[in-house]
């Protein structure tokens, strides 16, 4: 597909982005069609501001043995995400894009600059007790929504998600298995690396949960509320403002993806404004992009989380726009249609 009949395309999808990008026989092609969309204009701009928020949280479920690591490793992951040290760092330097932390529910002290918007230490242990009161729900929701408008406000023209949590894939595991009603010994990866006997554990942990979040499976908030923590629920407020923002998103693996899910049905039509950065190793992510209608990027096997695979996928999106708006057509370049053959 040349330049001018891909932008033919986009310009009828100006009104509305759509996911139906992803059955064009020419995806990148079709992805700059859905950033045309998004942005309104054809050929599309490039992006010029992207940020990475990376919303940081504890999960009671880790006292449970859930993770390969201790849950202090998210503070110092904090506090490696202020000096520029992490991965998410790096990967944002390389992309051109910037990245800010903030902490949600850290189960400890973190820099005042990134504690602003804490909700609480460590959301509650989801296989035996709720994650959140119902105040600190709607607190985190709107914690959420609070971040998208500052990053907007400020110049932002793409977001990005990344999480930072010990323990996390376990309710993001509960979420998308209640949602998608599966096994979770189907659902389960081994998250930072756990063995069998920690995934074992871990698939003790999955089945209480869903159990405990079965009555709710069709009411968001009381899931974030019951089997999610305040970190979910923050990034559900930021993608959902988001859309309601009209900027686009990269999403990135199963935390964030589980987050999305309930963004969806928060506000039905959000998924119009995202995309899937990549496909992590963890099943439920998988489940979970298949409920969205989101086919991914990149399927590199990465499941470090950080916003590490929705950045690795930056510079693809990058490409779509330039091909759509800085190649020249085949009028410009001077090559022959059948058109002008005859």
């Amino acid at each position: 597909m040349n330049r001018t009949s891909s932008q033919r395309a986009a310009r009828r999808w100006l009104s509305l982005p759509s996911s139906s990008w992803k059955r064009r026989p020419e995806r990148v092609g079709g992805l700059g069609d859905w950033v045309a969309a998004c942005q309104g204009v054809c050929p599309p701009r490039q992006f010029e501001r992207a940020r990475v928020v990376v919303f940081a949280g504890d999960h009671g479920v880790a006292r449970q043995g859930v993770s390969a690591y201790p849950a202090e490793v998210t503070a110092q992951m904090v506090a490696n995400f202020v000096a520029g040290g992490a991965a998410v760092n790096t990967l944002a330097r390389l992309a051109d894009a910037t990245v800010r932390v903030v902490d949600i529910a850290v189960d400890g002290d973190t820099d005042p600059a990134v504690s602003g918007y804490k909700v609480r230490r460590a959301s509650g242990s989801i296989d035996r007790e709720d994650a959140l009161s119902e105040a600190e729900v709607h607190t985190a929701l709107a914690v959420g929504r609070a971040i998208a408008d500052e990053e907007i406000d400020a110049g932002a023209d793409l977001l990005i998600a990344g999480d930072m949590g010990i323990g996390n894939t376990t309710p993001a595991t509960v979420l998308i298995a209640t949602l998608t009603d599966t096994e979770p010994v189907l659902a389960m990866g081994r998250g930072t690396g756990v063995d069998d006997a920690g995934w074992m554990r871990k698939a003790a942990v999955v089945r209480d949960a869903m159990w405990r979040a079965r009555p709710h499976r069709h009411d968001p908030v009381a899931l974030l509320r019951t089997v999610g923590g305040a970190d979910f629920a923050a990034v559900t407020g930021y993608l959902a403002q988001a859309a309601a923002r009209r900027t686009p998103v990269i999403l990135d693996g199963v935390v964030i993806t589980a987050a999305a899910v309930l963004a969806e049905m928060l506000a039905p039509g959000a998924k119009a404004w995202w995309v899937a950065g990549h496909r992590s190793t963890e099943p439920a992510h998988q489940l979970a992009l298949t409920k969205l209608g989101l086919e991914p990027l990149l399927d590199m096997s990465m499941r470090l989380g950080e916003g590490s695979g929705a950045l690795t996928a930056l510079p693809v999106l990058r490409a779509a726009v330039g091909a759509l708006g800085e190649m020249s057509t085949f009028d410009e370049a001077g090559v022959s249609t059948a058109d002008a053959a005859h």
